[in-house]
């Protein structure tokens, strides 16, 4: 039985570009759009064009730059935001103009001190002047994660009837936990004429740490689209993390979905975004962290090195990471410190690999880690 294919649509450039102090000039994301598309992506948010000259400038050398893959703009629900938006994406071969509002009371009362109806109205005039512009447009219901769904059903029945292609479903505050979240998108599934036509998206934040398990929920209740983020990057505590969503697909392959992602590029186009954003990768960050496939307890060297899937679930490899790191610490065992010791030459038996792993611990606990330079010392010192 042939997957179904979940596009991704990342917005490292612009919900992620939302980080304080992440701000990229046009030179590095125009090196990020095109690692990017070469990395398989289904669209890119190339940056929300009204909002500043250098944004205008980004989407579009973007759009120029980029062949394949679908180049997207953000907009308010605001004439003037599609106009600037559509003459930034008027080189782009697949343009999309994403464009929306706030569906929950709390937007409608405090955020435009409106009503449902003048929100419905709002939304379905944004979407018939953007499609006067170009035909690929997504209509966000910013805040839908607080929505009740029988509204959220309303406007999102009434934006298809306006030309809407493509329905975001945003968790924007991270609120959702992921049965209830999946249970929004199955409703809108069921109860929206005319969802058949169009693509359901899910845009998750990562508040309450569910942006990743409330994305694979949706996907698994009908949504054909995910939005997020290379390294989860993304407003407070970040978006869904488009590595995360990629490989969990990848290795439940049972869950009959999977993407167009090169995953062997997901480590070097980690360390890209990572260093061009000045935004450090948490050790232990799920895939892409300097820890994912590093092992310092002896318990699981040795299970590594008699069989790698005894601690790991995914080959190093297939995302773009050489091998396994056996650290040496005084949490080690004498098989990764034998296994080490062979890698520059120096073979021991077990009366020798006893005697040394003695010394090796005294040495171990001073220090926070034994490199490779340190092995011949702590051989040298246990007189073999």
């Amino acid at each position: 039985m042939p997957k179904d294919i979940v596009h991704i649509f990342d917005t490292t450039l612009r919900d992620g570009e939302q980080v304080p102090g992440c701000k990229l000039d046009t030179k590095n994301k125009l090196i990020i759009a095109e690692q990017l598309e070469a990395l398989g992506v289904d669209v890119i948010e190339a940056g929300f064009p009204i909002s500043s000259p250098g944004d205008f400038k980004s989407v579009v050398e973007i759009s120029k730059l980029i062949k394949n893959t679908t180049v997207c703009g953000l907009t308010r629900a605001v004439k003037k935001d599609i106009d600037i938006a559509a003459d930034a994406l008027k080189y782009a071969k697949r343009p999309r103009i994403h464009t929306g509002i706030g569906t929950s009371p709390m937007h409608i009362k405090y955020k435009f001190n409106s009503d449902k109806d003048k929100i419905i109205l709002r939304a379905t005039e944004a979407v018939s002047y953007a499609k006067s512009k170009v035909e690929d447009i997504e209509f966000y219901a910013e805040d839908a994660g607080r929505t009740d769904n029988e509204f959220l059903a309303k406007i999102c029945e009434a934006v298809i009837k306006a030309g809407a292609t493509v329905l975001n479903i945003p968790d924007t505050t991270g609120y959702c936990l992921p049965e209830e979240y999946g249970s929004k998108i199955k409703f809108l599934k069921e109860n929206v004429s005319g969802v058949d036509k169009v693509t359901l998206s899910c845009h998750c934040h990562n508040d309450l740490g569910l942006a990743t398990a409330n994305s694979i929920s949706g996907a698994l209740n009908g949504a054909r689209q995910i939005e997020c983020t290379i390294n989860g990057i993304g407003e407070r505590a970040g978006n869904t993390s488009l590595e995360e969503v990629v490989m969990i697909m990848r290795q439940h392959p049972n869950l009959n979905i999977d993407t167009a992602i090169n995953s062997q590029l997901l480590n070097s186009i980690s360390q890209l975004v990572s260093e061009s954003m000045a935004m450090p990768v948490q050790p232990n960050k799920a895939i892409v962290g300097a820890n994912a496939f590093s092992h310092s307890s002896g318990i699981h060297q040795d299970g590594v090195i008699k069989h790698r899937e005894t601690y790991e679930i995914i080959d190093p490899k297939d995302v773009g990471v050489n091998e396994s790191t056996i650290l040496l610490t005084a949490r080690s065992g004498r098989a990764a410190l034998a296994y080490r010791a062979k890698i520059i030459g120096i073979n021991l038996d077990k009366r020798q690999l006893d005697k040394v792993y003695k010394t090796f611990l005294t040495f171990a606990d001073k220090n926070k880690e034994v490199s490779d330079k340190d092995i011949p010392e702590i051989v040298k010192k246990s007189n073999l």
